[in-house]
C-alpha cells in the first residue's frame, strides 16, 4: 500500500467521523430542541473528526521520522561482512547501492547476489510497515471514534474545545514560521561568517572586481580570486530600479482606473486580465526579452544614435523593463484594493467641498490608501531585487560595474545560483561567498521593508 492510499483512507475516515458526529447531535436536536445543546452540531461533528485524527497524526508522524533509520538497521545487518571495510561511509555508500538496486537505478543482472537479497528484504519491509502502518491507523482512529461517540452528550461545551483546538494550532503554526525563519537566517549568518573570515568584509562590499574562482593548479596563483560584490549590487539595484520605474506608474493608473473610472463590466475582465501577467513564468518572460525586446530595443537605439555598438544584445534596459511589466499585478491589485477600502464618505465629503474627480483621487485617495500602494509596491521591489531566470537569460552573468543600462549586467541572484552550482567544496569561499551574498541581499530586502512599514505607519497615524 502506498502513503497517498493511506492519507487518503485517513481523509476519508475523518470525513465519516465529522458527518457522523454532526448526524448524532442533529438528531438530538430534532428530538428536544436547538436549546438543549450547549453548541451547534457543527462543533459536535468537527471535535468529533479533531479527536479521531489525533492517533493518526501521531502515528504518521512517528512512522515518518523512524521509519528510514529503522528498516536501514534491519537491512545492513542482512548484507554479509564481505562487503564491509570498516570504513566511516561504507555503510552508507552500501545502503545507496541496496537501494539503486531496489528502485531500479542498478539493473538486478549487473549486481552481486548479496545486494540483490538486501534490495528485496529492503521492498519486503517497506511494504509490511506500510500495511502496519495502515493497520495501525486504522485501528486506532476507530476505538477513538467509538470511544469519543460514546463519552459525547449534548451538555459538551464542543465549541469552546474546538476554539480552543485551533487557538493552539495556529499558535504552533506561527511559532513554526518564524523557527523556520530564524533558523535560516542562522544558517546563513553561519556560512557568511566563515566567508567573511576568508575575505575582509570591506573587500566584499566595497571591491569593484568580482572574479570568485578560485585558483586550482600552480600557475594560476597569480592570479587570485576577487570577491568585490559592488559590481553585483549596483547591477541588482540598476535593474530593479528600471523595473519599478515600469511598474510604478503602470500599477498605479491602472489601479486608479479599475477603482475610480471604469465600469463594473470592465473591471470584471480587466482586472483579471492584469492578474494574469504575474501567473506567466519567468522563463517565457526571459525568451520574450531575447527575441523581440532586446533586439529591437537594440535596432531603434542604434539607428538613433548611428552607433551599432552602443546597446550591448545583453542590455540591463531590456531587462528591466520586461521586469516591470511582470511585476505590475503586484502593485495594482494591492493599490486597486486599498483604493476601494477607502470610505466612500471621504469621497462624497470631497465632492461636496467642490473638488474635481481628479482632485478627489490625488489629495483624498492615494493618501488615504497609501499603506496599500506602499505593501505593493515593496512586493514589487522584493519580486525584482529576487528575479533571477530572467537576468540569466536576457542579461548575461558578467559581472560589469558600470551604470550604463545599455550595457550587459548581472545581480546578486544570479552569482548565488553560479557560486552553488558544480562540484566545488562547500568550505570553499567561492562557494562560501553565496551565503555572503543571500545574506547582504536579505539585509537590504529588511531594510526596504523596514521604510515602507514606517512609512505605512505615518500614513495610518493620518488617516486610520
Amino acid at each position: 500500500m502506498q502513503i497517498s492510499a493511506i492519507l487518503l483512507s485517513v481523509c476519508v475516515l475523518l470525513l465519516l467521523a465529522y458527518f457522523a458526529g454532526q448526524i448524532r447531535a442533529e438528531r438530538q436536536v430534532h428530538r428536544r430542541g436547538l436549546s438543549y445543546l450547549h453548541s451547534l452540531p457543527f462543533y459536535y461533528g468537527l471535535l468529533t473528526a479533531l479527536w479521531t485524527a489525533l492517533p493518526a497524526a501521531l502515528l504518521l508522524l512517528m512512522w515518518f521520522v523512524a521509519q528510514n533509520s529503522f528498516i536501514e538497521t534491519l537491512v545492513y545487518s542482512q548484507v554479509p561482512g564481505d562487503f564491509k571495510f570498516g570504513d566511516p561511509g561504507e555503510r552508507d555508500l552500501i545502503l545507496n547501492q541496496v537501494y539503486n538496486i531496489a528502485y531500479g537505478s542498478i539493473l538486478n543482472g549487473h549486481a552481486p547476489p548479496e545486494l540483490m537479497r538486501a534490495a528485496d528484504y529492503l521492498r519486503s519491509l517497506e511494504t509490511r510497515g506500510r500495511w502496519t502502518t495502515a493497520g495501525l491507523v486504522w485501528v486506532s482512529m476507530s476505538a477513538v471514534f467509538l470511544t469519543v461517540m460514546s463519552k459525547s452528550s449534548p451538555n459538551l461545551r464542543a465549541r469552546s474545545i474546538v476554539e480552543s483546538i485551533f487557538q493552539y494550532v495556529f499558535f504552533i503554526s506561527a511559532f513554526v514560521a518564524l523557527l523556520i525563519t530564524g533558523g535560516i537566517l542562522f544558517s546563513v549568518l553561519f556560512e557568511a561568517l566563515l566567508f567573511f573570515d576568508a575575505v575582509p568584509f570591506s573587500e566584499f562590499i566595497f571591491g569593484t572586481e568580482w572574479r570568485p574562482q578560485m585558483p586550482r593548479h600552480a600557475e594560476q596563483e597569480a592570479d587570485p580570486a576577487r570577491f568585490g560584490a559592488a559590481p553585483l549590487f549596483v547591477g541588482t539595484l540598476v535593474i530593479a530600479a528600471i523595473a519599478l520605474s515600469v511598474a510604478v506608474p503602470m500599477g498605479l493608473m491602472s489601479a486608479i482606473y479599475l477603482a475610480e473610472y471604469c465600469s463594473r463590466s470592465t473591471r470584471l475582465w480587466v482586472k483579471p486580465l492584469l492578474e494574469v501577467l504575474a501567473g506567466i513564468p519567468s522563463v517565457v518572460y526571459g525568451f520574450f526579452v531575447i527575441l523581440v525586446v532586446a533586439p529591437l530595443l537594440r535596432s531603434s537605439l542604434s539607428w538613433l544614435s548611428g552607433d551599432t555598438l552602443m546597446v550591448s544584445p545583453q542590455s540591463a534596459l531590456a531587462v528591466g523593463l520586461v521586469l516591470g511589466v511582470m511585476v505590475v499585478p503586484f502593485i495594482s491589485s494591492l493599490a486597486d484594493d486599498a483604493l476601494v477600502a477607502v470610505p466612500q464618505s471621504l469621497r462624497d465629503g470631497a465632492l461636496a467641498l467642490g473638488a474635481t474627480r481628479s482632485e478627489v483621487v490625488k489629495q483624498v485617495l492615494i493618501p488615504a490608501a497609501m499603506p496599500g500602494i506602499l505593501s505593493g509596491v515593496l512586493l514589487a521591489a522584493s519580486r525584482a531585487l529576487g528575479e533571477t531566470m530572467i537576468v540569466v537569460m536576457a542579461a548575461g552573468i558578467t559581472a560589469n560595474f558600470t551604470f550604463n543600462p545599455l550595457q550587459s549586467m548581472t545581480t546578486v541572484t544570479v552569482q548565488i545560483k553560479s557560486l552553488l552550482e558544480g562540484d566545488n567544496a562547500f568550505d570553499n569561499p567561492e562557494t562560501l561567498a553565496a551565503f555572503a551574498l543571500g545574506l547582504t541581499l536579505f539585509a537590504v530586502t529588511l531594510g526596504f521593508n523596514l521604510i515602507a512599514i514606517r512609512a505605512a505607519r505615518k500614513f495610518d497615524e493620518r488617516y486610520g
